[in-house]
């Protein structure tokens, strides 16, 4: 943005639609406190003073924009003027701090959570974009109005999107039709939602938006024609039951129209329901009663009937819609609700503040609205991927719905493309987790099948039934995915401190120690740095703590190594070049070879073992060829690191165990490489749904090999990771050490 002198013009006129916005909210709010208005308005327009936009308008006019879009909603005070600021703290030397002590900690919050994440560098900007996403949605469960804000800035940037380059018009007007649009019909901003998806439309696809718009206007005589020979005898009708009806009549939306021509793979001349004819009633039994009588005088489509009063969809929108044959043949929608239903339908969420002195309340359907809202991100705080993030949050949030019947005829609401895996989670945590089959209608459909509006679902389950990793490939909502999951790790922790116990039993039973593992284990726990006994076998039976190390804690033992002098024949074995790895007080010039059993590497504990004619093998402190009877305890000796490790690499084997799928080895491989380390080998084994893969890779210390496990480990399917124990040539070559 750049600088300029301030433009008179610009300022009185940004004085002028002030005044009317601040009439605007004094007429749907008497005890709003309108001298906070004016106050917000000046340090907005001075904190923006001199920036432009790329359109040459004063930047400040998008903040008055965005403010008036706020009203228009009839919002309260705190949420127009954190739109007037809503955009200082990311463009303008303005901080958080400053904002809290000029306006109050509700404004900071808000415009805080519309604030992008610059600070942090993410990996890439899909990632960037996902976090942005994560934290403004997070902020919104706190406080809606965040969205409401976003909302009414995107309105505005679509508006003035022409003054961009093609590509970034593209790249916003993609985003507003996948992420903004979706928000703004889940929550119910029908106004919002229509007008940001025709913008985008027309900024994606202008031939096709051209093509509707001309065939739209062409059609306008018949439009009007059909909608006066409607309007006429059904107000007549109404009237004579005694309702008190407003009937209008417009043209659907160009998007939705183009949709529906995809979708039906159809031409604008195939599309015959492009009009729909609004009835606003009193009372919810005059919808019903007004249903019947457009029934009773135009033939309907009778599998297009939709109660949306009885069963109001998830974003509190409530209406009846028939589509029937109109006086000229010509197929009509009609939507037929009360003038609070249509209220709702407009506005959303934001028809549900209700204003009170000193505090903001909401109305009972936006708390559940929002407590739904909630456990969705709950259920995706696990999730670290970006695009994993998304996809959950376009089925959970943005996904049209499905309605399906339990055997017992209750109503169930899914999101489009939701399986029977799905639904049974939906019903009860242990009836999906138990699920073995399902029947959809009576018959018996696989786990993967697509749910359909008004099915019948019917859950099987077994006692010894339990969930695959498979399954979440199979599932598409957050609920499911997150109870599935949980069970995985549960399961995975359990079996890892079963292992570890039996590990740590064994090794104990071997020392001839008696220890009481239950009383014991606890504080040798803490010292270690987890946070209970448990934690701790669960890291021995995984591989990422060393047994040997816990055992030495629990049973102390006499060390077989010590410090002895390195002459004669010893002297004469060690008389050989050193390669600079490992350090021997006293001994210079040695011949070093490093064990293939454990592969150390720089940050293992490490000891020495004399060989004949190899010099020291060098070998992590815990591995077993220090007990192997055929190496006496006088040629164990201490060593220690001595390396330039970025000079340096080591060999180690990676063994990873993951549910067998498409592009596993391939994100394995990414995985490692984005420590920049080079795989010298691999194997790649498969078993049922499972894959065992081998990695030989070279790193430079324990450090580096840690991230890399730690990375492997996140990835999708993967069970296990842990450094593999090697399987070629003997550890130590002991007629050498003779």
């Amino acid at each position: 943005m750049g600088r300029t002198n301030g433009n008179t013009a610009g300022m009185l006129d940004f004085e002028g639609r002030m005044s009317t916005m601040v009439e605007s909210v004094r007429g749907y709010h008497d005890k709003a406190d309108l001298e906070k208005l004016w106050r917000a308005f000046h340090f907005g327009r001075d904190a923006h003073d001199g920036q432009l936009r790329k359109s040459g308008e004063p930047y400040f006019t998008h903040a008055l924009s965005v403010a008036e879009n706020l009203v228009t909603l009839r919002l309260d005070v705190d949420t127009v003027v954190a739109g007037l600021l809503h955009d200082t703290v990311e463009d303008t030397t303005v901080d958080l701090t400053q904002l809290r002590t000029q306006f109050g900690e509700d404004v900071a919050l808000l415009v805080d959570g519309v604030t992008k994440i610059n600070e942090i560098r993410y990996e890439n900007p899909e990632a960037q974009q996902a976090e942005n996403y994560r934290k403004m949605l997070l902020t919104m469960s706190k406080d809606v109005r965040v969205i409401l804000i976003k909302l009414a800035d995107r309105l505005h940037n679509m508006r003035t999107i022409s003054y961009l380059s093609a590509d970034r018009q593209k790249a916003i007007a993609q985003e507003t039709l996948t992420v903004y649009a979706p928000l703004a019909h889940r929550f119910g901003i029908a106004r919002i939602k229509w007008e940001l998806e025709d913008l985008a439309f027309k900024t994606l696809y202008p031939d096709e938006y051209k093509h509707i718009d001309e065939g739209i206007a062409a059609r306008r005589g018949d439009r009007e024609a059909t909608i006066a020979a409607m309007q006429g005898p059904l107000a007549e009708k109404l009237k004579e039951a005694g309702i008190a009806a407003e009937i209008s009549g417009r043209p659907k939306h160009f998007y939705s129209i183009w949709d529906k021509m995809k979708r039906r793979s159809a031409s604008l001349d195939q599309i015959y329901d492009l009009l729909a004819v609004r009835v606003l009633v009193d009372t919810t039994a005059e919808c019903y009663h007004t249903l019947g009588i457009v029934h009773s005088n135009f033939t309907p489509l009778h599998d297009r009937v939709k109660d949306y009063v009885a069963t109001p969809k998830r974003n509190m929108y409530q209406s009846l819609h028939t589509t029937v044959y109109g006086p000229t043949g010509h197929l009509v929608e009609v939507q037929i609700r009360t003038r609070d239903m249509h209220r709702r339908a407009e506005m959303g969420i934001a028809a549900h503040w209700r204003y009170k002195e000193g505090s903001t309340a909401v109305a009972d359907p936006l708390d559940e609205q929002l407590r739904w809202f909630r456990e969705v991100l709950d259920w995706q705080r696990d999730v670290s991927d970006p695009r994993e993030f998304m996809d959950a949050l376009k089925i959970d949030i943005f996904q049209e719905e499905i309605y399906v019947f339990s055997p017992a005829g209750d109503l169930f609401k899914l999101p489009k493309g939701a399986t029977p895996l799905d639904f049974a989670f939906h019903v009860h945590s242990q009836v999906g987790l138990h699920c073995a089959g399902a029947r959809v209608d009576g018959r018996m459909v696989p786990l993967r099948y697509e749910l359909n509006s008004g099915e019948s679902v019917e859950i099987l389950t077994q006692k010894n039934a339990k969930p695959s990793t498979s399954w979440l490939e199979v599932v598409k909502t957050s609920r499911a995915k997150h109870h599935i999951r949980h069970w995985i790790k549960t399961k995975q922790l359990d079996e890892s401190v079963k292992l570890g116990r039996e590990m740590l039993e064994r090794e104990l039973k071997k020392r001839k120690a008696s220890v009481d593992l239950d009383k014991d284990l606890v504080d040798v726990a803490q010292g270690l740095g987890h946070l209970d006994s448990e934690k701790l076998l669960a890291a021995i039976g995984s591989g990422n703590l060393p047994m040997q190390k816990v055992a030495n804690k629990l049973a102390p033992v006499e060390p077989k190594k010590r410090r002895i002098p390195l002459t004669g024949r010893i002297q004469r074995a060690l008389s050989r070049r050193n390669q600079g790895a490992v350090r021997i007080e006293g001994v210079d010039n040695l011949l070093i070879s490093f064990g293939r059993c454990c592969q150390p590497v720089p940050g293992d504990s490490i000891n020495g073992i004399i060989t004949i004619g190899r010099g020291v093998s060098v070998h992590r402190h815990d591995c077993n060829s220090l007990d192997d009877p055929n190496v006496g305890p006088e040629r164990i000796i201490e060593v220690t690191w001595d390396v330039d490790e970025k000079e340096t690499t080591f060999p180690v084997q990676v063994g990873v165990v993951a549910q067998d799928r498409v592009n596993l080895l391939a994100d394995i491989s990414r995985a490692i490489g984005e420590f920049d380390c080079n795989i010298q080998s691999g194997t790649f084994e498969g078993e049922h749904e499972y894959a065992r893969c081998t990695f030989l890779v070279e790193v430079r210390n324990l450090n580096q090999l840690s991230r890399i496990l730690k990375a492997i480990e996140k990835l999708p399917g993967v069970t296990r990771v842990d450094r593999a124990v090697f399987t070629g040539d003997a550890p130590i070559d002991l007629e050498q050490q003779s």
